[in-house]
């Protein structure tokens, strides 16, 4: 989140932060600048745990930079807790980053060596020091005593995405100068929306509409936007930017449905999906049966083109965490267990279709289809609404390892068996992007493993 010139700038990041909740569970973090100095307050947890009142009334000022995390580098620790802040030639730097930088250990290993010291192993560090680094080479700045203007912030920024490689929209925090931008090829979203008239940044729009915000339009990628009083400025990053891949898990799984990303209504391709599914492979059941919640939306348009009953077997829990998001197995399985319940007067002597967004690790819908065999289903079927994921992702969704993927390893009839289902269809490639408004645009990599976004 970034709120600029709001008198409840810490209030309103708070809200948009738990709107976006979804997208980090790890921890929290908010920072503030009242014209004169930062206000921080960074824990690990969950938003509504991070932040008392008491909190919100210590961070003072009308600018605000929040953050959620859920860390696919690093571990989960104090240090690593963003918005990440840095104090130089008396200039107060904020960055808050939503993605995965590719090439951290080569750039860190290059700045350590240069001197600079870390107390965090999160990529956000890097950019942050990198930025400074970018600051620190102009002598223009230093001839006028280190104070930057918004070319000089400009440039260093460019300077700092010439060095980095991989998924970085960002929150940049430079004294009461605010900086939102998005790498060349966009993988993550970043929204800009209207507040009272002044600019609202957020990853997602559902945060937006809970601050009554405009959403005005999504940041192109490569762009950046500055914000400097009441003068407002989109520049490049580079002249030469390359042809958009924007992640489309973020439409499968990631994003919340009311939220649109990437100029896409994330409901609509969802169901979209299911519609597409349906077409490839009906099986002949009584009920369609989704997966709470993630499943739910392609669910539907499955089950409204293929005309059959679509019924809730599964009631979720809706106290439980997100399964895929917790960062250790252990609890995942817990999660997985308590997450979701079935109406067990549904399922005895039942032909099943069980409807899903993905399948990752395997390990939820091995628990629900064993659950389903117990409780005397007749038949269970399985459709996922994208591609099987065989590769692993380097820009910022948690499966980073071939061997966590139950498809990288084992074909279509051993997954049906491991499973225990009577059939297993995935979406095809081609389904998905039939299902999306800009299919030339998206980063397909964990499906095909063609990794554009690291050339």
């Amino acid at each position: 989140m970034g709120i600029y010139d709001q008198n409840d700038a810490a209030k309103l990041s708070y809200f948009g932060l738990y709107a976006q909740q979804h997208r980090g569970q790890e921890s929290a973090g908010i920072v503030t600048y009242d014209g004169q100095r930062l206000y921080e307050h960074r824990k690990l947890g969950l938003v509504h745990d991070v932040f008392t009142e008491t909190d919100l009334q210590a961070l003072k000022g009308n600018i605000a930079v929040g953050h959620v995390r859920y860390s696919t580098t690093g571990i989960s620790s104090s240090p690593s807790i963003p918005p990440f802040i840095a104090n130089y030639h008396g200039h107060s730097i904020v960055v808050a980053h939503n993605g995965n930088l590719v090439n951290t250990f080569e750039l860190r290993a290059s700045l350590e060596e240069q001197g600079s010291i870390f107390v965090s192993d999160n990529d956000t560090e890097v950019f942050l020091h990198l930025l400074v680094h970018g600051l620190a080479q102009n002598p223009l700045a230093k001839a006028r005593d280190y104070h930057f203007t918004q070319d000089d912030l400009i440039n260093a920024i460019r300077y700092t995405c010439s060095q980095v490689r991989g998924a970085y929209s960002l929150i940049v925090l430079a004294d009461e100068t605010m900086i939102a931008l998005r790498d060349p090829h966009g993988i993550r979203p970043l929204a800009l929306g209207r507040l009272e008239g002044k600019p609202v940044f957020a990853s997602e729009t559902c945060a937006l509409d809970l601050l009554e915000a405009d959403y005005e339009r999504t940041l192109e990628p490569g762009e950046m936007y500055l914000v400097h009083g009441e003068n407002e400025t989109s520049v490049k990053i580079s002249d030469n930017l390359p042809k958009p891949r924007q992640c489309i898990f973020e439409l499968v799984y990631f994003a919340r449905p009311d939220s649109y990303v990437f100029n896409e209504q994330v409901y609509v391709c969802r169901k979209n999906m299911g519609w597409q599914l349906a077409h490839e492979s009906t099986p002949d059941v009584d009920f369609i049966l989704p997966f709470p919640d993630s499943g739910v939306y392609s669910a539907v348009g499955f089950a409204q083109c293929a005309e059959l009953p679509y019924e809730h077997a599964f009631i979720r829990n809706h106290y439980v965490g997100r399964t895929f998001i917790q960062p250790s197995q252990h609890m995942r399985n817990f999660s997985a267990r308590v997450k979701i319940n079935p109406v067990k007067a549904m399922i005895n002597g039942k032909r099943i279709c069980i409807v899903d967004d993905s399948i990752v690790r395997g390990t939820t819908m091995i628990t629900r289809v064993k659950k389903l065999r117990e409780l005397g289903a007749k038949e269970v079927h399985i459709r996922i609404s994208c591609p099987p994921i065989k590769y692993p992702c380097h820009y910022g969704i948690d499966f980073a390892s071939s061997d966590e993927l139950i498809a990288a390893n084992n074909s279509l009839e051993e997954i049906t068996k491991i499973l225990n289902v009577d059939s297993l269809h995935y979406l095809s490639i081609k389904g998905l992007l039939r299902s999306v408004m800009h299919s030339s645009d998206y980063c397909t990599a964990c499906f095909t493993g063609d990794y554009h976004c690291i050339r």
